[in-house]
């Protein structure tokens, strides 16, 4: 397999966990009749981008990795914030839980 391909199948790859983020997203929502983002869109998001990131580095494409790579700060940050929501809460429940009998 020549590196031209070995490329592009990384680049379908990104692309194809990138899209996913979005049935992942409309799934959840259809599920709660709401518009939620669940954890799996950002960790969709950030292995999507990592990945386009290394592929438009391969092709040389600045602007292309630039945009990712911008993009792969937000979806890091915000798996950041979920995991101090969910240790936040689960201190609330261990305390709130400590007083019940």
């Amino acid at each position: 397999m020549s590196s031209v391909t070995a490329w592009l199948i990384v680049g379908c790859l990104g692309q194809a966990l990138f899209t996913a983020r979005f049935a992942v997203q409309w799934l959840a929502s259809e599920r709660r009749r709401e518009s939620v983002v669940p954890s799996a869109f950002w960790w969709l998001s950030l292995a999507g981008g990592a990945t386009l990131l290394c592929y438009a580095v391969s092709r040389s494409e600045p602007v292309f990795a630039v945009g990712q790579a911008m993009g792969l700060v937000v979806y890091a940050r915000n798996l950041v914030l979920l995991g101090k929501a969910r240790r936040r809460a689960g201190r609330e429940a261990l305390v709130g839980s400590a007083g019940n009998p």
